[in-house]
């Protein structure tokens, strides 16, 4: 896995979806081209999502997200987002031991995040006390536009298909099914952006999904668990996303550049990476 807060690496996924009275999404629409006939500069859709992210019985992260994100004809092109990022006491305790300061800075949620590319722009607590007068941003390299799922990212035709290929049901608009990580990683260019090549060979690892599809075909809610291998045992990804508004109006607006300051300029008083477990 490539990317880590603190020396601890960072996945995600979620839990099975519980669905109450759900749209009858009927089986002759192809979901993957629902999907393309959004995906256009200036359209966008609002995620909200949970996420939890467990190494051990009481060493986890916790998640929120909320926001917006805008389209082009590829996928996910930028995002406006507030995030939340809370973490067990035994998890801290570790995390203090490897870097003390920029643990502590790490607790001060929430954060607004405006990503763009490989560009992530921070605001918030977690960055306030580092700000030159006149800025209110603190810019972040090789970061990622968030979908709203660390694992499934279902704003890439690639990756839905593949679920859609992997689907163990179909019933009362609720799709469900497993693939395994290589499986993923070779259908979907965020997962293997997040978290490396080496997903793209056969490893140990299963993720459960469960995706809600409106009567015409558009993704309303994604459920995923994954169990992945990490160290020398596993971690355990569960998260929630919810998808509405598709096609709405949506320009993500960037900071001017007077507003930013780039985080090698203030290296030593802000987080190594973004403070944002979607980014």
């Amino acid at each position: 896995m490539k990317r880590t807060i603190v020396g601890v690496a960072v996945v995600a996924g979620a839990l099975q979806l519980a669905v109450a009275a759900p749209a009858q999404a009927a089986q002759n629409i192809d979901p993957v081209k629902v999907l393309k006939s959004e995906l256009a500069r200036g359209k966008g859709v609002n995620v909200r999502a949970t996420a939890r992210v467990t190494y051990s019985a009481g060493e986890y992260i916790s998640s929120t997200l909320d926001g917006t994100v805008e389209f082009d004809a590829r996928g996910a092109r930028a995002a406006d987002t507030s995030q939340n990022l809370s973490y067990s006491k035994s998890l801290l305790a570790k995390m203090a031991k490897v870097s003390p300061r920029e643990t502590e800075t790490l607790q001060h949620s929430p954060v607004r995040v405006l990503s763009s590319g490989r560009v992530s722009y921070v605001s918030g607590a977690v960055v306030q006390d580092a700000l030159p007068e006149g800025t209110s941003w603190v810019r972040y390299g090789g970061t990622d536009v968030p979908s709203g799922n660390l694992l499934l990212d279902v704003f890439e035709p690639a990756t839905l298909k593949a679920l859609m290929d992997h689907r163990s049901s179909w019933s009362g608009g609720v799709v469900k099914g497993t693939i395994k990580p290589h499986e993923l990683a070779r259908a979907s260019a965020s997962f293997v952006a997040r978290y490396g090549e080496q997903w793209m060979k056969s490893r140990p690892g299963r993720i459960s999904y469960a995706l809600r599809l409106s009567a015409g075909g558009r993704v309303e809610r994604v459920s995923v668990t994954g169990e992945l291998p990490y160290d020398k045992g596993s971690v355990r990804v569960q998260s929630d996303t919810t998808y509405t508004e598709w096609g709405r109006q949506v320009t993500v607006l960037l900071p001017l550049r007077g507003e930013v300051i780039d985080q090698p300029e203030v290296k030593d008083e802000v987080p190594a990476q973004a403070p944002a477990l979607w980014s």
